[in-house]
């Protein structure tokens, strides 16, 4: 509606509608811009602002409609779910998610390509009613993978279609026959509401937005599996992971036969447990062997020692193999596998300190056997005795562990589960065990080595 004609400005009249503003929107991300911009600023997509026409809409809705009130119900009036936590037949898997799955949950399983992800899923709920959903393979590829992985192809049924308010349509008269729907990317799913491409933030914003209010309402269990970037994060915005439920992810290296099941988030259970599989012929199986990660015997060499670290409320026992050599660059190199290298940099500098070791002319890379990251800072000490060990070329005592953290001072601290993975080293055959009850500062257990 037009509204008025504006004084005259170097010959134009500026002419004003009513609540009418001209938007420039992203088709990426869905940024908003008052003006054309080549690169956007928010994903720095380059010449994907579009001209649109958007209407301010009045607070109250249209002209005259009185505002509702919102609706409040008791907790106490409210019905207790009947359905208990769906199990996935996996202890690791169940361990992991809190004990199962809870009715209504969306999960976001992610990981590198090729590390298992769907090949655990098809495993771990082969024995439920499960529709899969998949734009990345095709009928005949999932059923070869089943069978191969010898599951039972009655209670799996499969669509390729990928416009979410299809799937949701249909999943609306799906819902009593079916327990659990696995989506085979979340990435390859649309929303025909959202302009954009696929995979695109603003469609998987608004993806997720739809499968999560479904789950919700259906108490149907949705999982979705998503992609790795370059960077390692979740493909796609951060705010996806806000949205769901619980965010599992699967690590470990291509060249290694294990595989390790984290929560980063879980609404539902602990982010503390981690699940271990081992990668076979047939699929992935359970690993409960604490010393799966050490060769038989433990003996020791130079540059070698075992660390005890508590993921979740288990303790495990993993091989760290350090090698410093003289370097020949005027900047040593630092190559660290399997610990977190700001970490292995922090206590670097706190050796050089306290023991006066001129690392600054020496190459030093490091590595956790097994293709597994530690993310305990139990192993701080056995890192610093695999170093000490590899400098000075002198094998650590057999049959030794270490456990503890270290301090910016030097002092050596207690670990997460001290005392119950020392326990559980002397019931394993670990004569020596250096830890914080026993050594205090790191010049005192440089003394004992």
């Amino acid at each position: 509606m037009l509204i008025g004609v504006g004084p005259p400005a170097d010959g134009l009249e500026i002419i004003y509608f009513e609540n009418f503003i001209m938007f420039y929107i992203c088709s990426n991300c869905g940024f908003g811009s008052g003006s054309w911009i080549g690169k956007c600023p928010d994903c720095g997509g380059w010449n994907t602002l579009k001209e649109k026409p958007e209407f301010a809409k009045a607070s109250s809705g249209k002209k005259g409609e009185a505002v509702k009130k919102i609706t409040i119900t008791s907790l106490s009036k409210i019905k207790s779910p009947t359905k208990s936590r769906l199990s996935t037949g996996i202890f690791e898997f169940d361990r992991v998610l809190g004990g199962g799955v809870v009715p209504g949950e969306v999960i976001l399983l992610t990981g590198q390509p090729g590390i298992g992800k769907s090949t655990l899923v098809l495993q771990a709920f082969q024995n439920k009613k499960v529709l899969y959903i998949s734009g990345e393979e095709s009928a005949e590829q999932v059923k070869n993978r089943a069978e191969r992985l010898s599951v039972n192809l009655d209670n799996l049924s499969f669509s390729a279609d990928l416009q979410i308010e299809s799937i949701i349509g249909s999943l609306e008269e799906l819902k009593d026959e079916i327990e659990i729907v696995i989506i085979d990317s979340v990435q390859t799913i649309y929303s025909k509401d959202v302009e954009g491409p696929v995979a695109g933030v603003s469609q998987l914003k608004e993806v997720t937005k739809k499968i999560v209010n479904f789950a919700k309402q259906s108490n149907l269990p949705i999982l979705l599996i998503g992609h790795i970037n370059k960077e390692g994060d979740v493909a796609g915005p951060k705010t996806l992971e806000h949205f769901v439920d619980c965010v599992l992810e699967i690590e470990g290296e291509k060249i290694s036969n294990f595989r390790l099941l984290r929560a980063s988030k879980n609404r539902f259970g602990s982010v503390d447990e981690i699940g271990i599989f081992e990668m076979k012929q047939k699929g992935l199986s359970e690993v409960k062997n604490p010393l799966v990660f050490l060769e038989t015997d433990k003996k020791l060499e130079p540059g070698k020692a075992i660390v005890g670290v508590a993921e979740g409320n288990r303790p495990f026992f993993f091989e760290i193999q350090t090698l410093c050599v003289p370097t020949s660059l005027m900047n040593p190199r630092r190559i660290v596998k399997g610990l977190d290298f700001n970490k292995v940099q922090l206590l670097l500098a706190v050796i050089k300190k306290n023991l006066n070791l001129p690392l600054d002319r020496f190459d030093i890379f490091v590595n956790v056997v097994g293709g597994v990251s530690i993310k305990s800072t139990g192993a701080d000490l056995g890192f610093i005795a695999s170093l000490i060990s590899s400098f000075k070329n002198i094998a650590l005592p057999a049959n030794s562990l270490f456990v503890g953290e270290v301090g910016l001072l030097g002092e050596i601290r207690s670990s997460f589960l001290e005392e119950k993975i020392v326990e559980e080293s002397k019931r394993l055959g670990f004569k020596k065990i250096y830890s914080s009850k026993l050594i205090k500062t790191v010049k005192d257990f440089a003394k004992q080595l």
